[in-house]
């Protein structure tokens, strides 16, 4: 796997050439593998011999797996994403009554003014700069991230610092040192908000964590709730910031899928769930490890081999998507039965924060293009620089012309 990321597809198309499940090389020479195909990711995910928790991990587990390796928090942060059975549908629903459909759709209100105030802010970077704009660092972060925040009672202080760190945390690049100095900063700094919200509790997420660890201390201990709050401010905005960027790109290199759904052919859900295929937000997701030597579409994959998850492969995989998997199309009819797609997860662990980030996708797309019918990027596609990361898949900077502001 190359550290430094980029584009993956064409990649992705290359190692789907050779099958649906393949070795790979990850950071510090590690043996891993990963699995593309769209339905041998879907059986391998769902797969009851198949386990999230570290101590199945055997290169970790045999020590030669180094503390400044760029991946280890992945491995080994304590929460819903590293744990298996009885841990994990405990940790899941001390959480999971602030994301169900219900609880979801009464944040919409808060989703829309906050989108409005942004659009207010693009409009003016876009007037102060020359016309042009960097909507993802004006409009897509903001949104996402001022959301998890306020759902977690964040203060408003540590909102950029927690981005930085987020993507220092995500990036396969980065160097030892840095590694282990932005892992640790993260966890002093989400310390130092559980120490907050315990001293002035709220109508918040952390406060309800931290009355469970308070009130019923089998429950909840002070690690899983420090890891379960870096999941939370990780996964509750790097994956929406990096769709609602794609979905961007996309329909501005695609102005006739635009066009189908500004003339009422296709919704603002299609163009959601059309990106999460085409242009999925994470491309490779760690770790799953297999508790016993499995075959997964005629590969074996070895007992306590490190095993990525390759949502953008499986997205584009033209033996789930046909022969023109590669074009976005919001038109675009599943197989009969099929899931459209598995950007979110699958089975035990999928994304508990999937209406939530379909929501502010929706509406953050919605109401740009109303704002701005004639939104377009400022510059060739090609041009724009990728994230430093094989697992989150987006550009560092998305400069557009936003155009006539209707409102």
């Amino acid at each position: 796997m190359d550290p430094a990321g980029g584009c993956p597809h064409a990649d992705n198309a290359r190692l789907l050439a050779r099958g649906a499940v393949t070795p790979v090389v990850l950071p510090g020479e590690v043996a891993g593998m990963a699995v593309l195909g769209h339905d041998a990711l879907r059986e391998f995910l769902a797969h009851p011999e198949v386990a999230k928790g570290a101590a199945h991990f055997t290169a970790l587990r045999e020590g030669r797996i180094t503390a400044g390796w760029p991946l280890l928090t992945f491995a080994t942060v304590r929460g819903m994403t590293t744990a298996d059975g009885e841990d994990h549908r405990r940790l899941r629903s001390l959480v999971s009554r602030a994301f169900t459909a219900r609880r979801v759709e009464e944040l919409r209100p808060r989703v829309e003014e906050l989108t409005a105030v942004l659009l207010d802010a693009l409009h003016r970077a876009a007037r102060d700069g020359g016309e042009v704009a960097d909507l993802r660092g004006h409009f897509a972060l903001p949104l996402p991230m001022g959301v998890i925040c306020e759902l977690l009672g964040v203060d408003a202080e540590y909102r950029d610092r927690l981005h930085h760190l987020s993507n220092q945390v995500v990036a396969t690049d980065i160097g030892p040192e840095q590694a282990v100095a932005a892992n640790r900063e993260l966890v002093a700094v989400l310390a130092t908000v559980a120490a907050r919200r315990a001293a002035e509790p709220g109508d918040d997420l952390t406060s309800a964590l931290i009355a469970a660890r308070d009130e019923e201390g089998d429950r909840l201990g002070q690690e899983e709730l420090i890891g379960t709050l870096v999941l939370m401010i990780i996964a509750g905005h790097e994956t929406t910031l990096n769709l609602i960027t794609n979905a961007v790109r996309a329909l501005c290199g695609h102005r006739d899928q635009l066009d189908l759904v500004t003339k009422g052919d296709a919704s603002w859900a299609d163009v959601v769930e059309e990106t999460l295929r085409w242009d999925a937000p994470v491309s490779y997701f760690p770790f799953r490890y297999p508790v016993r030597d499995m075959t997964v579409d005629g590969t074996v994959i070895p007992q306590g081999t490190p095993v990525l998850a390759g949502y953008s492969a499986a997205g584009r995989d033209p033996a789930a998507h046909g022969p023109d998997a590669d074009r976005f199309d919001v038109t675009r009819p599943g197989r009969p039965g099929a899931v459209r797609h598995l950007s979110l997860g699958y089975g035990a662990h999928y994304c508990l924060g999937a209406p939530l980030a379909r929501l502010e996708a929706t509406i953050a797309l919605e109401r740009l293009f109303t704002r701005f019918p004639d939104l377009d990027l400022a510059g060739p596609e090609a041009e724009l620089s990728r994230h430093s990361s094989f697992v989150g898949n987006s550009v560092r900077a998305l400069p557009v012309r936003p155009g006539t502001s209707r409102g």
